[in-house]
């Protein structure tokens, strides 16, 4: 999801990078110095202890986790990579939720499962205290967001210190996701396959998505690319009018990979741009892309703005796509792909 948590409404934000440091050693409640302490040749045989590098931490894991919470951060990536790895029983208490997916049954599954009658803070997240009383034996976290202290959460030692292991998804280091890929998407599905020994479901995963998406572009090489403005609806992160405009980041990956280009990709050097009305009616917009965070009508959202820019060739051609969850980190991007270039490029299929 979006870097930046939707103001007044939804608040708080999640944000994603790619360096630095999140956190502490994390050996875990019993180890040894190296965290391996309590290791068994039955462990190793059944392929633990599993060490995973993640924001300047070591993660060491022997056994897999059986005790997970997954915190908000205005994400579902977290939560649909268990789900799509057959993890979900492991889950003990979740925080995401986009009451949109492209996956046929996602939405439901999520609302089964539990939340741990966790009452969020003004931070939008799991208050220290619950989080310990959770016993997790492990956190997931979209960014560095949901271990920071300064807004009322267990940070990573703390979690260390009661056995918990703790994990930050790809480029999540920081509270920028400008960086983020297709391939950190795999990444989040790769860790959670070594940490939970399914490697196996994960590669398959990644292969058909590899696959599924390659087979898209071959379709859509060559074609002329229309300008696509991007945008989340019911979102304001800045001060103009429309502050919740993707410029950079994994929708530019997947919009390349549809045969399309950001109309918006240089009006900011982050994530969003936040853009005057003016600006947004001055460029030519070929296709409008709106990504639905808990709103249940995201093409009426899409009609007005075509409505308040007729002047578009998007609005001219009446040409629009709404996504949910396959846009941002996911292991569904293949959905995305195929959406939007289906609806893009409509004669190459």
């Amino acid at each position: 999801m979006p870097v930046k948590r939707p103001s007044a409404a939804v608040a708080a934000v999640i944000a994603l990078s790619l360096t630095a440091a999140c956190g502490g050693e994390a050996g875990g409640a019993g180890s040894d110095g190296d965290g391996l302490g309590g290791r068994t040749d039955a462990a190793a045989r059944s392929g633990y202890p599993v060490k995973i590098e993640n924001c300047g931490t070591t993660q060491v894991f022997n056994e897999a986790p059986s005790r997970v919470v997954v915190t908000d951060g205005a994400s579902v990536a977290e939560v649909s990579t268990l789900l799509a790895l057959g993890l979900g029983d492991k889950i003990v208490a979740n925080q995401q939720s986009y009451g949109a997916s492209e996956v046929p049954g996602r939405v439901e599954a999520i609302k089964e499962l539990p939340t741990g009658g966790v009452k969020r803070n003004d931070a939008f997240g799991v208050p220290r205290e619950s989080m310990i009383g959770l016993r997790p034996d492990l956190v997931l976290s979209t960014t560095s967001y949901g271990f920071d202290p300064k807004n009322g959460f267990a940070n990573r030692d703390e979690l260390r210190d009661v056995g918990a292991r703790s994990y930050i998804s790809p480029q999540g280091c920081h509270d920028e996701n400008s960086k983020l890929t297709i391939e950190d998407s795999y990444r989040l599905l790769r860790d959670m396959g070594r940490i939970f020994h399914v490697s196996d479901r994960a590669e398959k995963i990644i292969a058909a998505s590899r696959k599924r998406i390659a087979a898209i572009a071959s379709k859509v090489k060559g074609k002329k690319k229309p300008k696509v403005m991007m945008l989340f609806t019911n979102m304001s992160m800045g001060s103009n009018d429309f502050s919740s405009v993707v410029a950079k980041g994994i929708y530019n990956d997947i919009l390349g990979k549809a045969g399309a280009v950001n109309a918006f990709a240089d009006a900011s050097k982050t994530s969003f741009a936040d853009l005057s009305k003016e600006k947004v009616a001055a460029t030519d917009v070929d296709a409008l892309v709106v990504i639905a965070y808990q709103d249940p009508n995201p093409a009426a959202y899409a009609e007005k703005l075509l409505k308040e820019f007729p002047q578009w060739p998007a609005a001219k051609n009446h040409t629009y796509v709404t996504l949910s969850d396959s846009i941002y980190l996911s292991p569904d991007n293949d959905r995305a792909v195929e959406r939007l270039a289906k609806k893009l490029h409509p004669e190459a299929f």
